[in-house]
């Protein structure tokens, strides 16, 4: 079986995880909703590849929310830094039974090892869950006018770091949410959770902060 996170453990309020650095300790903020006009979800780096392939997954169209599970990174109990842990977008209410990894096009989890996944690059510190239609809006954008409201002088720090939400397309009112990619640059995978009837309960990309 492929690499999976034990997100049960990490999408738990409270939670508190510990290695030799320190501890962290795990809120949940909502980031607002994700419109979803075509029922597609991409998971990338949009400043970098807004190009990127929708997971092969689709859920009904709409307006679904979204949540941002950030990590207080702690030293003797004082909170040092926030590094967002995971972004999750919820399709259905009710628990989650089992994940599955997201894949695009051709992607075959039987050929991945133990410790393997699939996930996207980050470049530019940022990660989103969004339909393809705002993110074909953002491929025409001048690089001045995505700096100007991805990339502010000052990006957001708490609650929720790097949090910056735009609408791209008026017509549908797909938009944009990003956030800050746990450490920074890497590549991170998204697990689809399923309820016990097969419905999608909730995309979440694992930005791969807390140990274990």
């Amino acid at each position: 079986m492929p690499y999976t996170p034990d997100l049960g453990r990490l999408l738990t309020p409270g939670a508190r995880f510990t290695d030799q650095h320190g501890a962290y300790l795990i809120e949940v903020h909502s980031v607002g909703d994700i419109a979803l006009p075509t029922g597609q979800v991409v998971g990338c780096d949009p400043l970098v590849r807004p190009d990127a392939e929708p997971f092969t997954v689709t859920v009904p169209p709409g307006r679904h929310p979204a949540r941002a599970w950030v990590a207080a990174v702690l030293r003797e109990d004082a909170e040092v830094d926030r590094r967002v842990a995971a972004l999750e977008l919820v399709i259905s209410d009710g628990p989650t039974v089992r994940w599955e990894p997201a894949v695009v096009g051709d992607q075959d989890v039987a050929g991945l090892g133990a410790d393997d996944y699939f996930g996207y690059g980050v470049d530019a510190g940022a990660g989103t869950l969004a339909d393809p239609t705002a993110l074909a809006v953002l491929e025409t954008w001048e690089e001045e006018q995505v700096e100007d409201v991805f990339i502010p002088a000052e990006l957001p720090s708490s609650p929720v770091p790097g949090l910056i939400t735009a609408v791209l397309d008026e017509a549908t009112g797909a938009n944009v949410v990003t956030v800050a990619t746990g450490w920074g640059d890497g590549c991170y995978g998204t697990w689809i959770g399923r309820a016990a009837d097969g419905r999608v309960t909730s995309f979440v990309t694992d930005f791969m902060v807390v140990p274990g």
